[in-house]
């Protein structure tokens, strides 16, 4: 995308995930995945295969479970995978499955429903662009995406830290999808792990027609 901002490094390799997962236990799902799964209810659409990409510890994936669908929950941090299963109410356990695996060369299954929360924001943009077009390859008709981008506004891109996309990008990610959801934020915060931050977030729900 022409408006993104800087080459992004990964980081946090030797994070401490299973600190910081439980620093967050107990959140609520996102809006946006919330907003995506009353859209399938009013559909009438159920039983419905999700990939939840860069799970954490599982917000997400806990509330599509909740909502009778099956989850592929990805993330590359191993504690992600104990964080779920500890979360992960036994009932439901047989509609997850949780992959080990790096966004970057994920290749994403067919699916109904994808949810990335922030994340996409993380990767490069060779890495982001791959992954974008595998997310649309594998996208079925009627399915939606849901997920998180940052404005060039957010202090993290700002400084180059991270990607950052204006409003005519999001249109050209769109394409022939139906924009939603769009909600855009600006707040100040610290982090859960104790950095101020300025965030400049877009809060996007797709739909493949």
């Amino acid at each position: 995308m022409g408006e993104t901002v800087s080459t992004v490094k990964r980081e946090g390799a030797e994070r401490d995930w299973a600190a910081y997962y439980a620093r967050t236990r107990g959140r609520p799902p996102r809006a946006t995945t919330r907003f995506a799964l009353e859209a399938f209810a009013r559909e009438g659409r159920g039983g419905l295969f999700a990939v939840d990409l860069g799970c954490g510890g599982g917000r997400d994936a806990l509330a599509i479970l909740e909502a009778g669908h099956r989850v592929l929950a990805v993330d590359r941090s191993p504690e992600a995978g104990a964080e779920l299963e500890a979360r992960v109410p036994p009932d439901l356990r047989a509609r997850l499955e949780f992959r080990l695996a790096d966004l970057a060369s994920f290749e994403v299954p067919p699916c109904d429903f994808v949810n990335a929360s922030f994340v996409l924001f993380a990767l490069e943009e060779a890495d982001f662009r791959a992954l974008w077009e595998r997310v649309r390859a594998a996208l079925r008709p009627g399915g939606r995406f849901a997920g998180h981008l940052l404005g060039l506004r957010d202090s993290w891109v700002e400084s180059g830290r991270r990607r950052g996309v204006d409003r005519a990008g999001i249109d050209r990610l769109a394409g022939e999808w139906a924009i939603e959801s769009l909600d855009e934020e600006r707040c100040r915060s610290v982090t859960p792990r104790g950095e101020a931050k300025r965030w400049h977030v877009w809060h996007l729900v797709l739909r493949r027609p």
